[in-house]
């Protein structure tokens, strides 16, 4: 765990760099700057290339992970071949694209047409983001994580910010800014393959029939039958955004994306981890040591769950300070509750630990294309259901009920296939003390109004009682324990 624990510290410290930045960009600078629609437009664009990013990947990103233990002495000609195959998979969708391109114009004529003038940006981002997947990919076999997550989290969001003062400043015209957005992830791409190179992990080497005879078959076959099921969150963070532009606008989209951006920050955590775990599981399972993968993932539900719980009732004791800074706050702040329920979602996901990661890397793999399937159809289903009905709110609540439905699934199929489960009686520790401290906040604060001040001041105060309820109801002990021990080795 001494790995994984630095590589998440420095990972989860680039993604909080980059919430920061990206707090600022998307709470106070695009609605400061750009009008909802304008700002709609700006999210849907970057939504739709992402969307396709899975499928044109072909799932190659899981299977480096997997089948990097097994060619470690071929390495160069692995990260060529899955170089090419990536570039392959982006070809086909874009083709794909082309082909039924008339039934995107259709979807998005009526309510968000500005969308359709933008196909070409839409295919930039999905090509630079693919190949930068298997640049994060195969520094993630290294336990390389903090840096590319760097250039992820960070460095893009400081293009996008500066990007958007260039429009502010008419240094660029609406149009030129929808473009720029493809030379920036072209930017973080060409920046990964610099550092991966610097470290001397980044050699194209055309030899593949080097590898056992084979292989190359049965990776093409993982890859393609994997890649299903890693679209499944993927699906549920955009499919909603994409949709509430087609079926209300692209000011409603505007609302829902700011909302959805205050919601995501409790998850950057679970992330950080998820990318330091997943070639651990990969090794694991490849050495076939089932008790240390047992082991990992009630750690890592622990963990995760507690920090991330933690910021969840930060963000949501905050709501109303966190929409009292954003500019135009009377058109925004009505998707207060579109946090609500993108948050519990996301505390779902936490809930449930690696699931999703053990699923990918175990004999059972193919587990995982049922799973999505019937989170897809559902998560579209309850959108189409929903958003007629209830707006933007019914978009976050269907995105709820396939989040939860989603990892049900897989839970069950890990207890049962592989006798995992990551639940202890730590887990039920930590929701109840949530819960404590939200109600005891809520009832403490109650005479302080909206502004600056309630926010320092109920974040100090729900993070205070949140520490003590884990020393006091002796939450993950031995972590503790050790904490203790490295504040004595301090001492002189």
């Amino acid at each position: 765990m001494r790995i994984i624990a630095k590589q998440s510290i420095l990972t989860t410290f680039s993604s909080y760099l980059g919430v920061l930045i990206g707090y600022f960009n998307v709470l106070w600078l695009l609605p400061y700057v750009l009008e909802p629609e304008q700002l709609g437009l700006f999210r849907t664009i970057q939504d739709l290339a992402l969307i396709m990013v899975p499928f044109a990947q072909l799932g190659i990103g899981n299977g480096i992970t997997r089948f990097y233990p097994r060619v470690k002495e071929q390495q160069f000609s692995f990260f060529t071949m899955s170089l090419l195959l990536s570039l392959l998979g982006a070809i086909l969708v874009s083709l794909l694209f082309f082909v039924f391109r008339d039934y995107l114009v259709q979807a998005f004529q009526a309510n968000s047409p500005e969308v359709i003038d933008f196909f070409g940006v839409v295919l930039l981002i999905m090509l630079f983001s693919v190949l930068n997947s298997i640049l994060d990919a195969f520094s993630r076999s290294f336990l390389e994580i903090a840096v590319p997550t760097f250039f992820r989290e960070v460095l893009l969001r400081i293009l996008v910010s500066l990007i958007i003062l260039a429009y502010f400043l008419q240094w660029l015209s609406f149009i030129q800014l929808i473009w720029s957005l493809s030379i920036i992830y072209l930017v973080t791409l060409l920046g990964m393959g610099i550092y991966m190179g610097a470290l001397g992990i980044f050699k194209l080497d055309f030899s593949f029939s080097v590898f056992p005879k084979g292989f190359r078959r049965e990776f093409v076959k993982y890859n393609l039958i994997t890649f299903l099921g890693s679209t499944g969150s993927l699906l549920i963070m955009k499919i909603d955004s994409l949709m509430v532009s087609a079926m209300i606008g692209l000011d409603a989209n505007a609302i829902y994306s700011i909302a959805f951006a205050i919601a995501i920050v409790i998850e950057m955590p679970r992330r950080a981890v998820s990318q330091v775990v997943m070639p651990v599981v990969a090794e694991y399972f490849a050495q076939n040591e089932t008790a240390k993968i047992d082991r990992l993932y009630k750690q890592v539900a622990v963990h995760q769950l507690l920090i991330c719980l933690l910021l969840f009732l930060g963000v949501w004791a905050n709501i109303d300070n966190l929409y009292f800074f954003i500019p135009n706050k009377e058109i925004y702040e009505v998707g207060k509750w579109v946090v609500l329920w993108i948050a519990l979602g996301k505390i779902f996901d936490i809930l449930f630990s690696i699931n999703g990661e053990i699923i990918v890397y175990s004999k059972y793999y193919l587990f995982n294309i049922t799973a999505t399937l019937i989170m897809s159809v559902l998560v579209i289903s309850l959108n189409l259901l929903l958003i007629p009905e209830f707006g933007i709110e019914g978009a976050a609540f269907a995105s709820l009920v396939a989040m939860i439905s989603y990892n049900l699934i897989k839970y069950v199929f890990v207890k049962i296939r592989l006798k995992l489960d990551p639940f202890t009686w730590d887990i039920f520790k930590i929701l109840i003390l949530g819960g404590s401290v939200f109600l005891l906040q809520h009832f403490l604060m109650f005479w302080s109004a909206i502004g600056l001040w309630d926010m320092i001041l109920r974040s100090l105060l729900i993070t205070a009682l949140y520490i003590l309820g884990i020393f006091g109801l002796k939450i993950a002990v031995k972590s503790q324990q050790e904490l203790i021990q490295k504040i004595k080795g301090l001492r002189p």
